[in-house]
């Protein structure tokens, strides 16, 4: 009797669970859910990177490193400075409208103004995330420099302890290879020579920060700052790496970019004739190699202007053009400058070279351009 019920027993549980899991003569059985991990949060351009803890940041493009390609010279050149990151990005559309070849940063590019190189890289990623410079960097490419802004601290210079780092972000936001000697040497100058045959074009982007000497507030007030008369901007190794760069040249046409001006000289903000040795050591320098038609290219100052200089000893006109701001500009419209072309542009703005050749002679359109593209100003110098 007892084996008979506990039969009947095991008979019944086999038909329950038959019934149980059996549909239309087949199994299904259920899958195991799968474990459930930390939710990862993807990058937007409106996240800030340094608020997102364990952020996957999925812009493939944004981050895709672009080398420089010199084969070819650029028949347009844009340039500009002074972009606040907390204001709207809207300039790099017009910027695009010309097709630039080449793009350069002449320093502020984002405001970050901190010596915290965490919060330094973010701000970097925050403006190659945008998807309007996104599309700027897709045609154009980009070279440049760093200004006070972006090194560190308003006005900072080679005392800045966290100069180092900063410009590894700088690199790094550049895609400069690792494997490349700009990474290796102090200060972040460099140059490229774009094009071949007679119609070559040399970039020189110097650094006017890692090496820089200090300078002391006026307590007048008229000026921020009382110059000094034996401080330099370049620091002797950059001084040498320069006049070899411009004894040395074979190109037609010479960029000389410099995130502050280098000719306009009777403002009191950042400029060049605060060290007045060293200017004086740069006009020198220029003369005496007689580089091939050199234009300086500058930023900084929140305002656009051209400013030229008949240079003893250069056979050809020099010429500085000043670009900023991108986001902001400044409240004055009004300064002396007894060098200056044309007018004072105070509106945001960027520039623009555009080049033709007449054989191995550069005929360069210096233009001021601004929101949809107006153009504000523009000087027309045949070389």
């Amino acid at each position: 009797m007892i084996l008979r019920n506990l039969f009947s027993a095991v008979l019944i549980a086999t038909l329950f669970a038959t019934n149980l899991f059996a549909q239309d003569g087949k199994t299904k059985l259920q899958p195991t859910p799968p474990k459930q991990g930390k939710e990862k949060t993807v990058l937007t351009p409106k996240m800030a990177p340094e608020t997102a803890d364990g952020v996957e940041n999925l812009d493939f493009d944004a981050f895709k490193p672009k080398g420089i390609d010199t084969l070819v010279a650029p028949t347009v050149i844009a340039f500009g400075s002074c972009n606040k990151m907390d204001k709207p990005q809207t300039m790099w559309e017009h910027v695009a409208a010309n097709n630039p070849n080449l793009w350069i940063w002449l320093g502020d590019i984002i405001y970050a103004d901190t010596t915290d190189m965490k919060a330094l890289a973010a701000h970097y990623k925050r403006l190659k995330t945008n998807p309007e410079y996104k599309k700027l960097r897709a045609k154009a490419q980009i070279i440049g420099v760093y200004d006070d802004h972006d090194f560190g601290k308003n006005d900072s210079d080679r005392y800045l302890t966290t100069k180092k780092a900063s410009k590894k972000c700088l690199m790094d936001f550049l895609d400069v290879p690792g494997n490349n000697p700009l990474r290796k040497r102090e200060g972040a100058y460099q140059s490229y020579t774009f094009g071949k045959g007679g119609q070559r074009i040399k970039v020189i982007v110097m650094d006017t920060r890692y090496f820089r000497d200090s300078l002391s507030p006026d307590p007048t007030k008229q000026r921020r700052y009382i110059p000094n008369m034996e401080g330099d901007v370049l620091g002797e190794a950059q001084w040498r790496w320069l006049e070899h760069e411009l004894k040395s040249s074979t190109a037609n046409l010479t960029l000389l970019c410099s995130s502050i001006q280098v000719l306009a000289d009777e403002h009191g903000y950042e400029k060049w004739g605060n060290f007045p040795n060293a200017r004086k050591r740069m006009l020198t320098l220029i003369a005496k190699t007689q580089p091939k038609n050199l234009i300086i290219l500058s930023g900084d100052r929140h305002m656009a202007e051209i400013s030229k200089m008949d240079l003893q000893g250069l056979p050809y006109p020099l010429y500085d053009f000043t670009s900023s701001g991108l986001t902001h500009i400044r409240s004055g419209l009004v300064e002396t400058n007894k060098l200056r072309v044309g007018d004072m542009i105070v509106k945001k703005n960027f520039g623009v070279l555009k080049i033709r050749w007449e054989g191995e002679h550069p005929i360069v359109a210096m233009q001021v351009r601004g929101q949809q593209n107006e153009l504000f100003e523009e000087v027309v110098v045949k070389y």
